[in-house]
């Protein structure tokens, strides 16, 4: 992009604590009263006034009206987006969530000048990942699958008091309950992985990250209590807790989330893992089909983390 092509000038970008950065730009004159015409376009389809249909309203009445500082305000809503993209493609900022833009010059005739501070995708020092996990995979050693009598009978037990018990023969039940023991060998493997890693990697999480893993968790812990039939007023006043209270005990775990992906991620690009986009619409189709109320867009992506983590999974695992 050329410098005459650009929506911006003077644009510098500052560094702060917590995987933020500073951006403080202008966007020329001739650029940003270049979208005059739309303000005008957009406020006249706002704007009611008595005698004219809405949207219709005469520039100058329509500028008597509503006053030249909303006009302008206007202009810099749209001319703002562009001039912040732009820069974070000239600039190669990994930009995350919304940016907090604030106008610090906004007249007639000046250019509009702005500040943006954004949270970042953070630097991050992966240690030898590969020797971490080939430690801890020597370390767990083959899983321990032997399933005694004792195991079957108490399953056995278990499946009678089901409200229509499912007639699963001995033998049957006995590999269930040794693949469960596997799965349960390999999820504890894994974690042991996961942690030895990240107890060995340095990076400084952005706020906006840890907030998104408190909310998913909010949003799940919700779901679940409405399907206990349980209000979550009930369920605070119960337990003498605000919901402030318990996102506060759930912040560790919403870090150790939030780095665990940052890891994952990291080493995905490093490896240069990726998953195909067949790959990426079976497993949506899925999660849509099981959850009809699921945004297509947000499943998709959903569905591209959880299968790349997989992969890095079976990576570090030597398959």
């Amino acid at each position: 992009m050329n410098e005459t092509q650009r929506s911006y000038g003077n644009a510098t970008v500052k560094k702060l604590d917590g995987s933020q950065v500073e951006i403080t730009a202008s966007v020329p004159v001739e650029i940003w009263e270049g979208f005059r015409g739309q303000a005008l376009k957009n406020l006249n389809g706002t704007v009611t006034l008595d005698g004219f249909r809405k949207g219709n309203i005469p520039e100058n009445i329509l500028v008597a009206k509503v006053g030249d500082m909303v006009i302008l305000e206007e202009m810099a809503e749209l001319a703002l987006p562009k001039a912040y993209m732009e820069i974070l493609i000239d600039q190669k900022i990994d930009a995350i969530g919304r940016p907090q833009i604030s106008v610090t010059k906004l007249a007639k005739g000046n250019p509009l000048e702005f500040k943006a501070v954004s949270a970042v995708i953070p630097e991050i020092k992966l240690p030898d990942y590969k020797k971490l996990a080939a430690e801890q995979i020597k370390k767990a050693g083959e899983p321990d699958v032997k399933v005694s009598d004792k195991e079957i009978e108490d399953a056995m037990e278990r499946l009678k008091k089901m409200p229509s018990p499912p007639e699963i023969p001995r033998d049957q039940l006995s590999l269930m309950l040794a693949e469960d023991k596997k799965a349960a060998a390999k999820e504890k493997a894994r974690i042991a992985i996961a942690d030895a890693i990240a107890a060995e990697t340095a990076v400084e999480l952005p706020e906006i990250m840890i907030r998104s893993e408190l909310d998913r968790t909010q949003a799940q812990f919700e779901s679940d209590i409405k399907r206990m039939g349980v209000k979550l007023e009930d369920y605070l006043k119960h337990g003498k807790k605000t919901l402030e209270d318990i996102r506060k005990e759930w912040v560790p775990h919403a870090e150790k989330k939030a780095k665990l992906q940052l890891i994952l991620n990291e080493i995905a690009r490093l490896e240069n893992i990726k998953v195909s986009p067949d790959e990426i619409k079976r497993e949506a189709d899925h999660l849509v089909e099981h959850y009809k109320d699921a945004d297509r867009e947000r499943a998709s992506a959903y569905a591209e983390t959880v299968l790349t983590n997989e992969k890095v999974f079976k990576f570090l695992e030597g398959e």
